[in-house]
């Protein structure tokens, strides 16, 4: 029974996106009826430099199975340069995960324009094909407690 369970899991994804960029192109694949899996759930961020450790660390431990990270080009960044602060960013934490155990490929970062919905569409299958292979998320997640009255 558990294996069958395991068998048709989905992973939950939290997907923070760029306003500009990633979001439009997620929109684009909607728009363009592109097929990716309807488990990621998208947060929109004015840029991907705003997005902290912390969003990322409260994503995990909310439940989240995996985390994607998206925003525009390098160079191309409407906030000139959010993207290269949260590239910087994000490869010390890649490290920070790694140091605390938890699995690197549940969170991903990637640069996707307002013009590629089907790169979206891609990207949203490739991580949702590495967070399955690693099965849910067992690590940082909150356990609540029952009461004890």
């Amino acid at each position: 029974m558990e294996e069958k369970r395991e068998e048709n899991w989905q992973p939950k994804i939290v997907a923070f996106l760029c306003n500009w960029c990633s979001y439009a192109g997620a929109d684009l694949a909607g728009v363009s009826r592109y097929q990716y899996p309807p488990s990621i759930r998208i947060v929109r961020v004015p840029c991907s430099g705003r997005v902290s450790p912390n969003m990322i660390l409260d994503a995990l431990r909310s439940g989240a199975d995996g985390v994607l990270v998206s925003g525009c080009h390098p160079g191309d960044c409407h906030y000139i340069s959010g993207n290269f602060y949260a590239r910087r960013r994000f490869a010390l934490f890649k490290r920070f995960l790694e140091f605390i155990g938890i699995e690197p490929d549940r969170v991903n970062f990637t640069w996707i324009s307002a013009s590629e919905g089907e790169q979206f569409a891609q990207v949203a299958r490739e991580v949702t094909e590495r967070v399955k292979r690693l099965g849910p998320a067992r690590k940082l997640v909150k356990e609540i407690e029952p009461c004890s009255r």
